[in-house]
C-alpha cells in the first residue's frame, strides 16, 4: 500500500497558502483602487464626507447627548417645553429632549436602514444567482415570483403585512423591510449571471469537471458581488425611507427611538402650532441628508464599479 507523500503535502499546502496570500493581496489593491476612485468622484466624496459625519453620530450620540433617553419611560421634564439653555430644541409629548432624542435616533435609523438592506440584498441576490444560472423552468417560475413580487408596490406590501402583525418591534421591522424589497435585487443580479454564463472561462471551467456549486462561488459570485455592493447601498437609502413612512403611518417599531417615530409624533401633536419647530423639521432634514449621503456613494460606486457607466 503506497504511502502519503509528506513532502508533496507540505508542497501542496504551500502554494494554497500562497494562492490564498496573492488572492488577499489583489483584493486589499481592488479594494484601494475603488475606494481611490470614489473619492475622486465629486458625488462619491460628498456621500462619503455625509456619511462619515452621521457614523460619527451613530456611534458616539448617546455618549454627546446631554440627557439620557429611554423610548419605554416618561423623561423627567415637562412636556412641550420651548426651546432654551438646557434644552436647545425644547421637549416632546413625553417630555424628553428632542436634541438628546435626535442623537439617538441616528444609530437605529441607520441599524434599520442597514440589516434590511442586507437582508435584501442577500436574498435578492441567492434567488437571481440560482435562477439566472440553473435556467429553464427554474428560472422561469422564479422570474414570474420575481414578477409578481414587482408588481405590488412596495410600500402597500409593507403596510399590509405590518397591519396584519400588529405590534411591531425593531427586529419585525426590519424583517419586513428587508424580505419584501429584495425583488428588484434578484432582477439586477440575474440579468448579471445571463451574461456570466455565457463567458469562455466558465465553459472552460465546465470542461474540465468543475461543478456547478464550484462555479458559482469561485467565477459568477465575485463577478457580481460589485454590483451587488453598489445596489446595496441604494437599498439602504430606500430602507431608511421605508422605516420613516411606516413609522409616520402610526406602524412605529415600540421603545425605540428613530427619526421616523419622531417625526410621527411631532405631526400627532401638531409640532408647527405649538412652536416646536426643531421637532419636526430636524429628524426630517437628517432623514433627508442621510438617504442623501447614501444615494450618491451607491451611484459613484456603481458608476466605478459598472464598466458600461466608467468615462471613456
Amino acid at each position: 500500500m503506497t504511502q502519503p507523500d509528506n513532502g508533496q503535502n507540505k508542497r501542496a499546502s504551500e502554494i494554497r497558502s500562497e494562492v490564498r496570500r496573492e488572492k488577499l493581496r489583489l483584493l486589499i489593491s481592488r479594494s484601494k483602487r475603488v475606494t481611490r476612485d470614489v473619492l475622486k468622484n465629486p458625488m462619491g466624496l460628498i456621500g462619503t464626507a455625509i456619511l462619515i459625519f452621521f457614523m460619527f453620530i451613530a456611534v458616539f450620540g448617546t455618549y454627546l447627548a446631554p440627557y439620557k433617553v429611554d423610548a419605554t419611560k416618561p423623561g423627567l421634564f415637562d412636556s412641550y417645553l420651548p426651546s432654551s439653555s438646557e434644552h436647545w430644541m425644547g421637549t416632546d409629548v413625553f417630555g424628553h429632549d428632542i436634541f438628546s432624542k435626535l442623537l439617538y435616533g441616528a444609530r437605529t435609523s441607520i441599524v434599520v436602514g442597514t440589516f434590511a438592506a442586507v437582508i435584501a440584498s442577500v436574498v435578492g441576490a441567492t434567488v437571481g444567482l440560482f435562477s439566472g444560472y440553473a435556467g429553464g423552468w427554474k428560472d422561469e417560475v422564479l422570474m414570474r415570483i420575481n414578477d409578481v413580487m414587482l408588481s405590488i408596490p412596495w410600500l402597500v406590501l409593507m403596510i399590509l403585512i405590518a397591519g396584519l402583525i400588529g405590534t411591531i418591534s425593531l427586529l419585525i421591522i426590519i424583517l419586513i423591510i428587508g424580505l419584501t424589497g429584495w425583488s428588484a435585487t434578484a432582477r439586477l443580479v440575474r440579468a448579471q449571471v445571463l451574461s456570466l454564463r455565457e463567458r469562455q472561462y466558465i465553459e472552460r471551467a465546465k470542461a474540465i469537471g468543475a461543478g456547478d456549486l464550484h462555479i458559482i462561488k469561485t467565477h459568477i459570485l465575485p463577478n457580481s458581488f460589485p454590483l451587488v455592493f453598489a445596489n446595496t447601498i441604494l437599498t439602504v437609502a430606500i430602507s431608511i425611507l421605508s422605516e420613516a413612512t411606516l413609522s409616520f403611518l402610526h406602524m412605529r417599531p415600540y421603545g425605540s427611538v428613530t427619526w421616523g417615530t419622531m417625526l410621527s409624533y411631532a405631526y400627532e401633536c401638531s409640532a408647527f402650532q405649538l412652536g416646536l419647530h426643531y421637532w419636526i423639521v430636524m429628524p426630517g432634514l437628517c432623514i433627508v441628508f442621510l438617504v442623501l449621503g447614501f444615494t450618491l456613494l451607491g451611484y459613484a460606486l456603481d458608476e466605478v464599479l459598472n464598466p458600461r457607466l466608467r468615462k471613456r
